[in-house]
């Protein structure tokens, strides 16, 4: 299977952030989530397991109570139900990997 980005229609998340899923199936799902300067990532968990690729910009991670920036070509493993949130520190693109597949996402 082939995902091709410009046929993935940015679904807008919060203010200053849109995603595009960009492949999935049902063990697996790869979203490009843009930021804009500022933007925030609202805390949530969910029962995924999740590793996050910074692709362009910086960001302040926390997860379950810790916080560290990363920027481009750092990464980020989000256990499940673990309690996680950022901010966008320098406009830039995450690469999230879930899984399972996000059915949260397809709606």
């Amino acid at each position: 299977m082939f995902g091709f980005n410009k046929d993935a229609v940015p679904t807008p998340c919060e203010p200053g952030v849109t995603r595009r899923i960009l492949c999935y199936s049902d063990n697996v799902m790869m979203c490009e989530i843009s930021f804009e300067k500022g933007a925030q990532g609202n805390f949530h968990a969910h029962v995924h397991e999740q590793i996050t690729y910074i692709a362009e910009g910086s960001f302040s991670f926390t997860i379950d109570g810790e916080t560290h920036v990363v920027s481009k070509g750092d990464s980020v493993y989000m256990p499940p139900n673990a309690v996680h949130g950022v901010t966008c520190l320098e406009a830039g693109k995450l690469v999230d990997v879930f899984s399972p597949k996000r059915e949260d996402f397809l709606k």
